[in-house]
């Protein structure tokens, strides 16, 4: 991933709390990027939120896992 972590930045002033009636719709603002801009976007929040360096992600531990065959 070349895109700069910056580029996508969470602005923390942007929001507020509302209740439902309140609420804006944010999506309509994401609805106009590729679908390749918006995995770069989850990708960026989801390594913030579990902690990882978004260039080198965490391998799954696939020793956690079993394989049965069914009889």
């Amino acid at each position: 991933m070349s895109d700069s972590p910056k580029k996508y930045r969470l602005d923390r002033t942007a929001f507020q709390a509302r209740n439902a009636s309140e609420q804006v719709n944010y999506g309509k603002e994401h609805q106009k990027l590729t679908w390749q801009e918006r995995l770069r976007i989850h990708q960026y929040l989801n390594s913030i939120a579990y902690g990882y360096d978004l260039n080198n992600p965490p391998r799954m531990d696939k020793t956690f896992f079993q394989i049965k065959k069914r009889e």
